[in-house]
């Protein structure tokens, strides 16, 4: 367990706008900060970032939290995971109550996997540079590819030596498990149950994760044999999905924001190659068409790709309809494709990097146009052929959102092709509708509910009336965390109380009220306790609580996606009203509001009871209780009216 004066320190070092900064593009808009969220497909940004109340909230998905709940939400890590990720990035010892043993019987199982996955790369990245066989041909390939020292080591390069069980045993030895050997792909079990080595004689290109840690592994043979595949490749892991990692993103995503722009690469090779030229914002879909998990990963810092292909135009051509889909998310698509029998690795190695950027600008194009220079006049006289160019354009310029767009290139492709201009933007224009209706569908479908909202047809048997006066509850006891949040620890001076805080005088003063919402039930109980043992929390305590429950209430109630400008009267001249002006009001009125909910429940409960009841006896206890009730009602009604007004 991290001890307390760690976790201090990490919370004391940490910058939410630069930790969330690092997966996400932000803006700064007034006081916080906004992006396209991480968590959603969206067009519009709703994610917000509050520097000064150190929280996020993504209005998309409904998540929200600390910059530790963001990496546990994002990355999937535990608590601890994304602590000791935030005491590295910010050079703090992490001190433990208890030492742990690296290996072995780790509880996480996912934290199992990143273990062995981490204990392999440093295991073929030393037999690499420190064993003769690993020098001798591993190295070797790597110096023979021009790849220099500096890469090797930052991208953790090596070598598994070409025997069947050398890297199994020894990781046995070790103490690490057959059972994360297997599920992480490292090593194969034979019929007789023993393991060997799936990745002997093989290159390695460890892949990281996009916070750094390596989750799989690219092998390549160095044989010539027709029968050995070129390259094996992790298989799907807990911690590994090849549709959701980019290779190098983890180097490029800095170079990337910078930029406002990724290349996209097909190989390992060319990502290495292009980056040591000193181009960085190079990533590699690593053989796999691109996914829209890996388009959201790239989403997060440029709305720019570069695809450099190599000389294979009917690839690319087979590609492009997919490619057009990231018009969609409003995404500026150039293609490049460089001469016969060169791909990015071999082009920049010869032309070197003014060379190849040279190339890059002179040769890019939209994928409109990038199409139409594969269309011969060979296309263009076979009815057949020019049907489904005509088709194809149709799909792909209709994927864009733009009117300009569309109507320019319909007038490029008609005069192509020699087709009616008006007949085909009624094509294009009948595409690009029946999308949209599509995507509108869709998205009506995916709109998130927060998870704590009241859904008023969930409780069967349970009247309308009934489930209204439940959410008008619930909601009232928000209210009264949303208080204690804000302005617990501020002072009463007020007339007939005074030298107190707001907070054990509210809790005190709720002392007789049951809360029935369980995340603001448990949230008074953690306020309660914290405040019987002579400690005053604040809102940060509940931001970083360990409970996730806690976290999402917290930020439901403090963030907020709207902020007035610091001119808004003087443009508008609307007051809005200041709560804070009349704090007496302001805590009084909600205490008892939410004392009133109680009474109108028990009394719409009592008048419930007297319908059943035939019995006359019981019917007269009931009534009494009800007239009771009344009065207790019209007291705190009396009582909220003289407070109000005052």
């Amino acid at each position: 367990m991290i001890t307390k004066s760690t976790i201090d320190r990490i919370m004391e070092a940490t910058d939410i706008v630069e930790v969330i900064g690092e997966f996400v593009q932000l803006k700064k808009r007034g006081a916080n900060y906004v992006g396209l969220s991480p968590f959603a497909n969206e067009r519009t940004p709703s994610f917000t970032v509050s520097p000064a109340k150190g929280i996020f909230k993504d209005f998309s998905s409904g998540k929200g939290g600390s910059a530790i709940t963001f990496l546990m939400e994002l990355e999937k890590f535990s608590y601890p995971e994304a602590l000791k990720w935030l005491a590295k990035k910010y050079s703090i010892e992490v001190e433990e109550t208890v030492e742990t043993v690296e290996n072995k019987e780790e509880e996480n199982h996912r934290e199992s996997l990143m273990i062995v996955t981490g204990y392999a790369a440093k295991f073929f990245h030393e037999s690499l540079l420190e064993t003769d066989e690993g020098k001798s041909i591993g190295l070797s390939y790597f110096k023979e590819r021009g790849f220099s020292n500096d890469i090797i080591k930052k991208f953790e390069l090596g070598y598994s030596p070409d025997q069947w069980e050398v890297f199994t045993g020894q990781a046995l030895k070790n103490g690490y498990q057959q059972q994360f050997l297997e599920e992480s792909g490292l090593s194969v079990k034979r019929d007789n149950g023993s393991l060997y080595d799936r990745y002997r004689g093989r290159v390695m290109f460890p892949i990281h994760s996009f916070t750094g840690r390596v989750i799989a592994f690219g092998g390549r043979t160095l044989k010539n044999d027709k029968n050995v595949p070129k390259y094996v490749n992790s298989p799907e892991s807990e911690i590994y999905h090849k549709s959701s990692v980019l290779y190098g993103l983890y180097f490029a995503k800095k170079a990337i924001r910078e930029e406002d722009n990724c290349f996209l690469v097909e190989g390992y090779a060319d990502v290495l190659s292009v980056y040591q030229a000193g181009i960085e914002n190079v990533v590699a879909s690593s053989g796999t068409s691109l996914t829209e998990e890996q388009i959201k990963l790239i989403g997060r810092f440029t709305k720019n790709i570069t695809i450099l292909y190599d000389g294979d135009t009917a690839g690319i051509k087979a590609a492009i309809r997919g490619l057009s889909l990231l018009y969609k998310d409003r995404f500026n698509v150039k293609i490049v494709s460089f001469p016969d029998g060169n791909d990015p690795d071999s082009y920049v190695r010869s032309q070197g990097t003014s060379g190849f950027k040279k190339y890059i600008e002179g040769t890019s194009k939209g994928i409109v146009d990038f199409y139409l220079t594969t269309v011969n006049d060979d296309d263009l006289k076979d009815p057949v052929k020019k049907i489904k160019v005509a088709d194809d354009l149709a799909d792909i310029i209709s994927n864009n959102l733009e009117p300009e767009f569309r109507s320019s290139y319909v007038k490029q492709v008609a005069e192509k092709l020699r087709i009616d201009e008006r007949a085909y933007l009624n094509v294009v224009n009948k595409s690009y509708s029946n999308k949209l209706k599509k995507d509108n569908t869709q998205y009506k479908a995916e709109i998130p509910v927060e998870s704590d909202e009241v859904n008023f047809n969930d409780e069967k048997g349970v009247s309308e009336g009934s489930s209204l006066l439940l959410y008008a509850e619930q909601t009232q006891e928000k209210e009264i965390i949303r208080l204690l949040l804000l302005y617990g620890g501020k002072v009463i001076d007020w007339d007939g109380i005074a030298n107190t805080y707001i907070g054990p005088f509210m809790i005190a003063e709720l002392s007789d009220v049951e809360f029935e919402h369980p995340p603001s039930k448990k949230f008074v109980e953690l306020y309660r306790n914290e405040v019987e043992n002579g400690i005053l929390p604040e809102e940060q305590h509940f931001i970083h609580h360990v409970d996730k429950e806690i976290v999402n209430l917290v930020i439901n109630l403090i963030a907020s996606k709207y902020t007035l400008s610091e001119n808004w009267y003087e443009m508008h001249k609307i007051l809005v009203p200041d709560e804070q002006v009349n704090m007496k009001a302001t805590i009084l009125g909600a205490i008892f509001h939410l004392k009133k909910q109680k009474v109108g429940k028990i009394l719409e409960g009592l008048r419930s009871e007297l319908q059943k009841t035939a019995v006359e006896e019981d019917q007269e206890i009931l009534l009494n209780q009800y007239m009771h009730m009344k009065k207790v009602e019209k007291t705190i009604s009396d009582y909220l009216g003289s407070v109000i007004l005052k």
